[in-house]
């Protein structure tokens, strides 16, 4: 795989210097900028303790000539990425796969999906993208409120991450929003490289996944044209994520009693770091990723007069109708939505799946630290967590 060279953006032609220094504040690391960015890296104490612990036995001076022998950013996935997400899926999976018949491998898509987990949702797609046989993996679109430590933001810039900015105040977060909209078109069609976003800001902590329009009005901020033909020029593909389990369930079930309980309730400082280790490390079952076909075509058949909002509101629909069709269900789905909803989809799994499940269960429930537990509410959040995938898929497969 190559990574073709950048040359413009910004919709003017720009040297890739001076595309770099347009959006230096959020873009990925260049290739040039690599050995600088390694040196700070191996320096840093808190970076060196991480190697240590996901490269047990390896000596520092080893890392630092793998690190060294990467001349790009792809090498370094290839080099450090790839091999560490699939000895993650060995131990925490029982498989995964991608469908993407539906693509044209040597074309470049922005691909907009449901978000289950924090790392995980960009990392296997690379992976797969890898395996599936893609010119190249993809950039990620990754909010700066998880970039905790100044390791950390050099990371996922190495592994081709572009930054959301979002603690800014309000007039600062439009020219940000304006930027980063510039940017992603700039590397659909002037890097030739793929793009993954989540199709809302954060999880859906409860798995009813739906795109929120702002997305999308962002995403036609930049290029050129009518919003249809903004979009256009990003090559959306409309992304399903389907775990099997979802090693962070519990502390989600948590975080709404928390919510619910706790008026001003705010996240402690250490959550989503735990969030990151728990989903990255947890079990997580069979995981497949489906890619719709590209949304080019429908959005040819919309009308360019149509208000904003209204187009902006149908096509949000379109890509959930995508990615609710495309689920892969599982048992689980359908065990938590008869639980929940007294249903009988008891031709969807065994006695054996039920018993599985509901043990599954029990055992996350025991995992939630609460003083002031509300056990039926917690089974219920996490039955409608397993249940709603289900529910949807349904629903779209009903209208279709």
């Amino acid at each position: 795989m190559e990574m073709n060279s950048n040359n413009t953006g910004n919709r003017q032609a720009l040297s890739s210097g001076a595309a770099a220094d347009a959006f230096e504040s959020i873009r990925p690391f260049e290739d040039s900028e690599l050995p600088q960015v390694f040196d700070r890296l191996l320096k840093d104490s808190q970076f060196q303790q991480v190697l240590a612990a996901v490269f047990p036995n390896v000596p520092l001076e080893t890392l630092r000539q793998k690190l060294n022998g990467c001349k790009t950013l792809l090498d370094f996935q290839l080099a450090f990425i790839y091999d560490l997400v699939k000895g993650i899926l060995a131990k925490a999976s029982t498989g995964y796969e991608m469908d993407s018949d539906s693509l044209d491998k040597n074309g470049h898509y922005t691909f907009i999906s449901n978000h289950r987990d924090i790392v995980l949702d960009s990392a296997i797609l690379d992976v797969l993208l890898m395996d599936n046989k893609f010119t190249t993996t993809c950039e990620i679109a990754i909010g700066d409120n998880l970039l905790k430590y100044p390791w950390i933001k050099d990371v996922v810039r190495l592994n081709k991450s572009f930054i959301v900015e979002r603690s800014l105040p309000m007039r600062q977060l439009l020219l940000a929003s304006k930027r980063l909209s510039d940017y992603m078109h700039y590397a659909i069609s002037t890097k030739h490289d793929n793009i993954w976003i989540a199709q809302r800001e954060g999880r859906a902590k409860d798995s009813d996944d739906r795109t929120q329009k702002s997305i999308l009005q962002m995403m036609a901020m930049g290029g050129e044209g009518t919003p249809v033909e903004r979009l256009k020029g990003l090559h959306i593909v409309p992304l399903a994520i389907s775990y099997e389990y979802d090693p962070c369930d519990f502390l989600k079930a948590k975080e709404f009693q928390q919510r619910r309980d706790t008026a001003d309730f705010h996240k402690g400082e250490n959550d989503d770091v735990v969030s990151m280790r728990t989903g990255i490390f947890g079990f997580k079952g069979h995981i497949h990723y489906h890619c719709a076909p590209c949304i080019d075509g429908y959005l040819d058949s919309l009308d360019d007069k149509m208000p904003k909002g209204q187009l902006f509101e149908n096509v949000a629909k379109y890509i959930d109708s995508q990615i609710h069709r495309n689920y892969r269900l599982y048992p689980n789905n359908f065990i938590a939505l008869d639980e929940l909803k007294g249903t009988d989809h008891s031709d969807r799994y065994t006695d054996e799946d039920k018993h599985t499940f509901d043990r599954y269960i029990a055992g996350q429930m025991q995992k939630i630290d609460l003083a002031n537990k509300d056990e039926a509410f917690l089974h219920e959040r996490l039955l409608t967590m397993y249940a709603n995938p289900a529910v949807n898929y349904l629903k779209a497969r009903e209208e279709k």
